[in-house]
């Protein structure tokens, strides 16, 4: 049989633009009709209910890139160690992983709605919590809490982005822009009321959250489909499905190495200050990871739709770890160069961009599980490779060097590569099916 290149709305079996679904073992013709060029040409109007999600998610994500920038200042303030202060993305991340495989059970039992205002909710305690903390300890503990509230919002907020719109490609590119920005946005808010205090970026969050609470509660329907109720274990069940197992892998590692991309990356760029005869503020940390988050968000949303339209998912995915690579290899070598620190550190942030949006793609298109649980799984794992990152980076760098941490993250981008090369049967985009979706696609931007 044949298949046209005509390109498909995602199915809730599992169906992508690529083809058919990655567990279906035939093909079928399928002829395109007029109407539905048309329709591909003319996107579906996003909603506010679904630009209101986006807004939270952006806010949510500046709560990780804010600490950014005052973690040399908390560390001399509260008198910590780089170690303590990693503690406050690793603490921050590992709870979040835990909490969002759960994320999906609690959803299908108070529905998405609620399951998103009680995450805002958490963030907007703990955040305020966090900025009246007396020490680094009561900080590190706070940030748990946080890490709740982060999981049941940002794990149910991308399924409800994807279950919002019938294009899920569409939906995903949002969900990571908004990320991005939310990445961009932390490191400067960081920045400007880290000059302050170190309690001014956890109060300005606090505020922005309790903004997108708000905006949750007035433009998301109060009524709200239900469906089947999810059983507990079913997130922790996906991880190992077969059509999953080697994505989440791929995913896990992958997380590593981009969490010590951004939660270390301040020490090594602050040494080669330092060498220099130097002092970078939290106003030039911020300005640094402004420029970080600012390119993921733009390479998010512009370029790896381009990519992945011209050379196929798998292609895009591999390029870009590959680039990942190199620019690990490049901070590793150059530890004393401010111009190189900084630069590498920004160019890594756009490549991240490329390859967060073509991974979550792959991942939610690679299982015909409910978006729910898939979400959950996908969620989880990414966070648990970030709470690891971050862990282990004061460890490896203690005993290694400061540049070890960079070594470390480059071996990580290396099994991934291997991972997605071995998971190349269902992450592969045909040649002529990308083209034919450009051709709509181009005509729709």
């Amino acid at each position: 049989m044949t298949t046209t290149s005509t390109p498909q709305q995602t199915t809730p079996g599992g169906a992508t633009p690529d083809g058919p679904s990655p567990s279906t073992t035939t093909q079928h013709t399928t002829q395109a009709t007029p109407r539905d060029t048309e329709s591909a040409a003319h996107p579906e109007k996003i909603s506010p209910a679904v630009w209101a999600i986006a807004f939270a998610c952006a806010i949510s994500y500046m709560g990780i890139g804010l600490i950014d920038p005052i973690l040399p200042t908390i560390s001399q303030d509260l008198d910590a160690s780089p170690g303590q202060t990693e503690l406050l993305f690793s603490t921050y991340l590992a709870v979040t992983a835990l909490v969002m495989f759960l994320s999906s059970w609690v959803s299908s039992r108070i529905g998405r709605r609620t399951t998103l205002l009680l995450g805002l909710g958490l963030i907007v305690a703990f955040a305020l919590a966090c900025a009246s903390s007396p020490s680094v300890s009561w900080v590190i503990g706070f940030r748990g809490g946080w890490g709740v509230g982060n999981a049941l919002f940002v794990s149910t907020a991308l399924a409800a982005i994807i279950g919002s719109t019938s294009d899920a490609r569409r939906a995903v590119m949002l969900y990571e822009a908004a990320m991005g920005a939310g990445m961009a946005l932390g490191p400067m808010a960081g920045g400007l009321l880290g000059g302050i205090s170190w309690r001014g970026p956890f109060l300005g969050t606090a505020a922005l959250m309790a903004i997108a609470l708000v905006s949750i509660a007035v433009f998301l329907p109060t009524h709200e489909p239900r469906g089947p109720r999810t059983d507990l274990a079913a997130p922790f069940r996906a991880l190992g499905h077969s059509e999953f197992r080697l994505l989440l892998t791929a995913t896990l590692f992958y997380n590593f190495a981009y969490f010590i991309m951004l939660a270390y990356a301040p020490f090594p760029v602050e040494n080669a200050a330092t060498l220099n005869g130097r002092a970078f503020t939290p106003m030039d940390l911020g300005l640094v990871f402004f420029g970080w988050g600012g390119l993921l968000a733009l390479c998010s949303i512009l370029i790896a739709p381009r990519l992945t339209r011209t050379l196929g998912l798998r292609q895009t995915i591999m390029a870009a770890l590959v680039a990942i690579t190199l620019t690990l290899v490049v901070l590793t070598l150059f530890p004393a160069s401010v111009p190189i620190q900084v630069t590498a550190t920004i160019v890594g942030g756009g490549l991240v961009g490329i390859t967060n949006t073509a991974m979550t793609e792959a991942a939610m298109e690679a299982t015909d599980l409910p978006r729910s649980i898939a979400s959950s799984a996908y969620s989880g794992v990414r966070f648990v490779g970030g709470a690891m990152g971050p862990t282990l980076s004061g460890p490896i760098s203690d005993a290694f060097g400061a540049q070890a941490p960079y070594v470390a993250a480059a071996l990580a981008v290396l099994v991934t590569i291997g991972l997605m090369a071995a998971d190349h049967l269902r992450v592969s985009r045909p040649r002529e099916a990308a083209f034919a979706e450009a051709d709509i696609v181009a005509r729709a931007d």
